[in-house]
């Protein structure tokens, strides 16, 4: 993969969460009070976690999962309680301290802040990766999966931007109206040619269920990557 281009977003993804936009998302994965436009991205991110826990098994006594991305912690909390051992890692210190401070104490999640590839990681019988690589272009999401699939014994599910004309117009829109405090971009992926990337660069592993969430603002679309 293009090392200089996955530590440069990677790089622009921790300065936003760690200096500029901590407080907002603490509110937005709350119960808190949020505008319109915040709410149904909560609602779309509430779909689309309940989506890929649902693509992974109900008892997960005994299996190892990564939450690559791992944010504010909701999905690691819901995996743990299955009995996962979890690993949760994000690039973001401050969200990481928030996921720890509202963790429940009786479940034993190791907490990270670093990068997802790192491999004293170890292996994991499943990975998620709930939109943290949307910020990456095909080249780059298909390189971290291969990455992620040589120390992976079961399943990968993640999730991308999809290419379509409602979200380009909608990135069209906000480039108009910059703002300090607006997240690194997202980068849109055609569907077609990320499946072949990832046939190509990874040939053991297949493309499992998938689904496409689209709520007002927040649109993202779920792969499961089923691994040798």
């Amino acid at each position: 993969m293009s090392t200089a281009s996955y530590t440069h977003f990677r790089g622009n993804l921790e300065t936003y969460f760690d200096r500029t936009a901590a407080k907002a998302w603490e509110q937005l994965t709350s119960d808190a009070p949020v505008s319109g436009i915040r709410a149904t991205v909560r609602a779309g991110r509430t779909t689309m976690r309940d989506t890929l826990l649902s693509w992974l098994p109900a008892d997960m006594t005994g299996l190892r999962l990564l939450d690559a991305g791992c944010g504010t912690g909701a999905l690691a909390v819901a995996a743990a309680e299955r009995g996962a051992q979890v690993v949760a890692i994000d690039v973001a210190g401050s969200l990481v301290q928030i996921a720890r401070d509202r963790a429940p104490a009786h479940l034993a999640i190791d907490w990270r802040v670093g990068d997802l590839l790192d491999p004293a990681l170890g292996h994991f019988d499943h990975v998620v990766a709930m939109d943290s690589l949307i910020h990456y272009r095909a080249f780059d999401i298909v390189a971290v999966l291969q990455q992620l699939a040589e120390r992976t014994h079961g399943s990968i599910v993640f999730t991308f931007a999809p290419q379509t004309p409602l979200l380009m117009a909608m990135l069209g829109m906000g480039r108009l109206f910059p703002r300090s405090d607006r997240s690194p971009a997202i980068l849109p992926v055609r569907d077609r040619l990320l499946r072949t990337l990832i046939s190509n660069a990874v040939p053991t592993s297949r493309i499992g269920r998938d689904r496409r969430i689209s709520a007002s603002f927040y649109t993202s679309h779920a792969l499961e990557m089923v691994t040798a």
